[in-house]
């Protein structure tokens, strides 16, 4: 529901201020399909409790009302103001003025004015990334284990993430983990989902999966980042096979205690709905504009066919080389204080096998990005989403800054 709060100047035509907002209203509404999800309220007393609120500076002369609106109703003053504009009545020109004294305030807010199409393409992309934020809101990570001692340039701030995000984070022990471990136990539909595999170690990575859902339940936990790494010496197996699966079923679930790459998982589905490919980059070849990426584990929603390995680095356990659709893909990542963000569209162009890297690899055209990967990345996991969603990200730091 997307509620759209007026703003009138008395002196001007109502009659014909009405007809002007019905117009425009229904031109966005006719744009974007939805039927009628622009709701129009000129009491403010439920301003932020929609999917999105949006103050319609319908005409000039408004400009001391929203000042008088701003500084007396605290709901307004706590969100980013979106001001929606036409072109009539003087609406830019007043919008444009209450956008100025909105800066001097120190406040943040955005004025949204073009044809029909471009807002309301606008609306549905702010509308999603509200919704986003309220998911996100409450949600809990368990950190299973402290993050991989290689892994020097991907900290976070808890206390950041809690406050721009609503996200609380917990440290797990591995020792709880080793100990679900041992009671050997998993729900048996999980061993349905998947393919026959032949390989002594199945039971085990079974077993590991079941470990961590209980300790999942145990602690509330929404989202899981594993040192799993550890449990190549501890169990003698590892934990691709149990993340693939946690993935599939819509916890987001990192490797190697990464936690600035589930954060980027965690935003990365809240905004599209998408479970996320964390992977390496392994090779770029800067003329072509063309990266191979890879990593072990892949989600099992992701993928056309997929058989088993083992993992790269150790030769033990069971790996996922998974074979995914050709087709547009989004790399993002975020970093663990979220100061720092990166999104590109790309095209993912052949799926590989090569001996030499990570199980699931995938060769993805990505023009004009090796500067960002040679200069200036963001630690070396990175997100890969299905479809292109840059649009989408670019409207959810804008509501960072």
């Amino acid at each position: 529901m997307i509620n759209i709060y007026t703003l009138t100047s008395p002196i001007h035509n109502q009659k014909e201020t009405e007809l002007a907002t019905q117009e425009w209203l229904g031109a966005i509404e006719a744009v974007t399909g939805e039927g009628s999800i622009l709701n129009c309220r000129e009491d403010y007393s439920s301003y932020g409790t929609a999917d999105l609120s949006l103050i319609y500076v319908r005409t000039g002369g408004t400009e001391g009302l929203f000042k008088q609106l701003y500084e007396s109703n605290p709901l307004v003053r706590q969100k980013r103001i979106l001001l929606l504009t036409s072109g009539k009545s003087n609406s830019l020109a007043a919008s444009m003025e209450i956008l100025s004294w909105l800066r001097g305030q120190g406040a943040d807010g955005e004025i949204l004015h073009g044809t029909a199409e471009y807002v309301a393409q606008k609306i549905m992309l702010l509308a999603k990334v509200s919704i986003a934020l309220r998911e996100l809101r409450g949600k809990k990570i368990g950190i299973i284990g402290q993050p991989s001692d290689w892994l020097i340039a991907s900290s976070f701030d808890s206390d950041v993430i809690r406050k721009e995000l609503g996200i609380e984070t917990e440290e797990i022990d591995m020792q709880e983990l080793l100990t679900e471990i041992r009671k050997r136990d998993y729900p048996v539909d999980a061993r349905k989902r998947l393919q026959t595999c032949p390989s002594d170690y199945f039971i085990g990575a079974l077993e590991i999966y079941g470990a961590l859902k209980r300790i999942i339940t145990r602690h509330n936990l929404n989202a899981i980042t594993l040192r799993c790494f550890d449990l190549l010496t501890s169990v003698r197996n590892t934990g691709c096979l149990a993340l693939a699966l946690l993935n599939q079923e819509g916890i987001p679930s990192s490797c190697e205690g990464d936690v600035p790459a589930l954060l980027t998982m965690m935003i990365s589905h809240a905004l599209t709905g998408e479970t996320g490919f964390q992977a390496n980059p392994s090779r770029i070849d800067p003329d072509k504009g063309e990266f191979v990426f890879a990593h072990c584990t892949i989600p099992l929603n992701m993928i056309s066919s997929y058989e088993y390995d083992t993992h790269f680095e150790s030769g033990i356990g069971v790996a996922i080389r998974g074979k995914m659709p050709k087709g547009a893909v989004t790399l993002v990542k975020f970093s663990g204080d979220l100061q720092r963000f990166y999104f590109a569209e790309g095209q993912l162009i052949e799926n590989l096998e090569e001996e030499q890297l990570c199980r699931t690899q995938i060769k993805v055209s990505l023009p004009d990005s090796s500067g960002y990967f040679l200069r200036r990345p963001i630690g070396n996991h990175h997100i890969i989403l299905r479809g292109a969603h840059r649009q989408l990200f670019e409207e959810f730091v804008s509501t960072l800054k």
